[in-house]
Formats: C-alpha cells, structure tokens, sequence
C-alpha cells in the first residue's frame, strides 16, 4: 500500500520563479571566503547544504555552477557516498546515502582532502600490525604475491 509520504512531489512553476535562487549566491560567497581562508591559513571549512533552506532550482544552480572537476571517489561505508572536487579546487562535493539509497547528508568542503578520505588512526594501527604479522610468518610473505590477501576493513 502506498503511503502518503511515499508520493513523488514537485512544484513547479514559472521559468522567472526559478531564475530567483535565493540561497546559491551567498553560498557561492561563502565559498570564495572559505577558498580563500584555506589559501592563506590552510583552514578548512564545512557546509552543510542540508540545513540551508533552499528555494526551488537553488541546489541545481549551486551545483552547475560549482560542475564537476578531475577527481571522483565513491564509497560503499553504511550506503553510497560520492565524493567529487568541482571545477574549482578545493572546493568538493560529499554526498552521502544509506542502505535505502537515501540522501542522509550533502556538504561542500573546503580542503585539500576530504576529512572522509583521509585515513583513519586505528585503520592505520591495524594495517600496521597485519603487514608485520605478515612478515614475520613464511606463508604471510608467501602470500605478498597479492597485497589483497586478507585485507580487512572491518575496523
């Protein structure tokens, strides 16, 4: 049985209601001052488009403006997530989804490198500790042949 809330609904109006995107352009600002921070004291900034009210057609001129740079990572961590740089360094797209394939967050970083790709402490203790157990066992250097061996990301 369908639900209400499971009824796909879009307002639309006219072509001039959708030129006035009240939300992009100070977002687009925000940017530029956070682009520009990074340049000068490396600090990275976080924007949570999810808590910016978004007028209608505000989202799809934020992200066509921004386009779509060199770099892509996808995710498969508790849902898809697609990471993306846009056409200006610096600046990335993280879009984060559930199992259901629900958005569950949308950001723009300002950074050099997404804080989701860096990798964590204790993946980096535990790669750590498998390659030296590794290495200390004839079959664990054996089976170097195929670095993918036993690889784990069960944290």
């Amino acid at each position: 049985m369908q639900r209400l809330q499971d009824i796909d609904i879009r307002v639309e109006g006219p072509a001039d209601r959708l030129a006035q995107h009240g939300n992009a352009v100070p977002v687009l600002h925000e940017i530029l001052h956070a682009l520009r921070r990074l340049g000068e004291t490396e600090e990275s900034t976080t924007i949570d488009l999810r808590s910016i009210p978004f007028g209608p057609g505000d989202e799809e001129l934020l992200l066509d403006v921004l386009g779509r740079g060199e770099v892509a990572v996808k995710l498969e961590t508790l849902g898809a997530s697609e990471i993306y740089e846009t056409a200006y360094a610096g600046v990335w797209i993280v879009d984060h989804r559930n199992t259901e394939g629900e958005r569950i967050a949308l950001q723009i970083e300002i950074t050099r490198v997404p804080e989701i790709l860096l990798t964590q402490v204790a993946d980096l203790t535990d790669s750590i500790s498998r390659l030296e157990n590794r290495l200390r066992t004839p079959d664990g250097v054996a089976s170097l042949s195929n670095p993918m061996n036993g690889r784990r990301r069960d944290g």
